[in-house]
């Protein structure tokens, strides 16, 4: 079994708290030692209680779901002999009530705009193929109970 690990911090700083308007933003630190500054999302906790310029966990989910999705797909692509120039998505997740009536990340779509070099260039199905076995093999999607489609995906 492999282990991931992530610390996420977060102080007080004196504010008051019991009124519910603190600070969210906080910070997350992974294995590499790279820190990230992380919140709520506006969306939820209204600024300045929240900070607009930092991750939030809905972002973090999203980018976690395209960035899984794409390695596959960039690994599957060279085994079958696809040369990637670029691969750009422009993910989106969608939070909504679910089927039982609690918030939650109900679908995400990933939007890739791929380019090719080379003369062996995908056909529309091999694209398909590729995108397909990147969603199977995926940890994120293979994880998660929301739907993630890829919408469009060259």
């Amino acid at each position: 079994m492999k282990q991931f690990e992530a610390q996420v911090s977060w102080q007080r700083a004196g504010q008051a708290f019991l009124d519910g308007r603190y600070s969210r933003a906080h910070d997350w630190q992974f294995d590499g030692g790279l820190r990230v500054p992380a919140s709520s999302s506006p969306l939820s906790v209204p600024v300045p209680m929240s900070d607009p310029a930092a991750v939030d966990p809905e972002e973090a989910l999203v980018a976690a779901a395209s960035s899984c999705h794409m390695l596959f797909f960039l690994s599957i692509a060279g085994q079958r002999g696809f040369t990637v120039d670029s691969y750009v998505d422009r993910a989106v997740g969608f939070l909504d009530k679910d089927s039982e009536g609690r918030m939650a990340m109900t679908r995400i779509e990933l939007r890739p705009a791929i380019v090719f070099d080379g003369e062996v260039q995908p056909t529309s199905t091999e694209l398909d193929e590729v995108h397909h076995l990147a969603h199977e093999r995926c940890y994120v999607a293979n994880s998660l109970k929301t739907e993630v489609v890829v919408v469009g995906g060259s």
